[in-house]
């Protein structure tokens, strides 16, 4: 079973009562609530430790981890980020969520600034499937209307995604590439722009299917290692002794 850690900064939940409201028990308990029982999930927080939850014992048993953060981003020990960004590199997967596109570690990895045009107002989204074949757009109708979002537009600082599964279109007009996938190492990468933290987006049925695809399609590949090294010539050489 795909072993999976949900790591949330849980500081809007534990300090703001409107947000609580929301998410109770935190964004992290609703994601692995959603996640549960077809992987095997844990999950982690900003305060937690030292380490933030995430120490080498609990990313090395860790195929799949997905990140929400948002207002704490610089208090991410630099030590955690080398940690994840080095485990991805290995294979495993990560699903970045919603404002954790500024999150130290997808910016590592992305090597741009990420940035994007933002605004607070509470209307609707439509997300349009626009790779239906792709393994994330599973069990979907060909677009998903949100009641309630924050509005995220382009330009979106990020490079050109290696596949572009969902985009985004707000009442204001802009639109947004709002799940996109990328290939680091032997690591996959999956960006989903939903998840304000004052609406109950992830409660939603068909995002909760997203979350359930983007982790399957992150999860590690049992493609062979690769090897940078010195290697021998697999063929012969003239000059060679035999």
């Amino acid at each position: 079973m795909t072993r999976v850690t949900v790591w949330n900064e849980y500081r809007h939940e534990r300090d703001e009562p409107k947000i609580r409201q929301v998410y109770p028990q935190g964004i992290h308990t609703a994601i692995k609530e959603a996640l549960e029982p077809r992987f095997a999930v844990r999950t982690a927080t900003l305060d937690e430790d030292a380490d933030h939850g995430l120490s080498e014992d609990v990313l090395n048993n860790t195929d799949v981890l997905t990140w929400w953060g948002h207002m704490a981003h610089q208090e991410v020990d630099d030590r955690v980020v080398d940690r994840v960004r080095q485990r991805v590199l290995e294979g495993m997967g990560l699903v970045v969520l919603h404002s954790a596109h500024h999150s130290k570690v997808f910016r590592r990895l992305m090597g741009t600034t990420c940035n994007l045009k933002w605004r607070e107002d509470g209307r609707h989204e439509r997300i349009w499937v626009v790779n239906p074949a792709h393994p994330v757009a599973r069990e979907l109708p060909l677009w998903i209307d949100l009641p309630q979002e924050e509005m995220y537009g382009e330009i979106f600082d990020v490079p050109t995604p290696d596949e572009l599964v969902f985009i985004s279109w707000f009442p204001g007009g802009e639109v947004f590439r709002s799940g996109v996938g990328y290939y680091r190492g032997r690591g996959r990468i999956f960006y989903f722009r939903p998840g304000h933290e004052a609406f109950p987006t992830y409660y939603h049925p068909h995002v909760q299917t997203i979350l359930r695809n983007a982790v399957a399609w992150a999860a590690p590949t049992l493609g062979p290692a690769p090897e940078f090294e010195w290697s021998p010539s697999l063929e012969p050489r003239a000059g060679d002794r035999g």
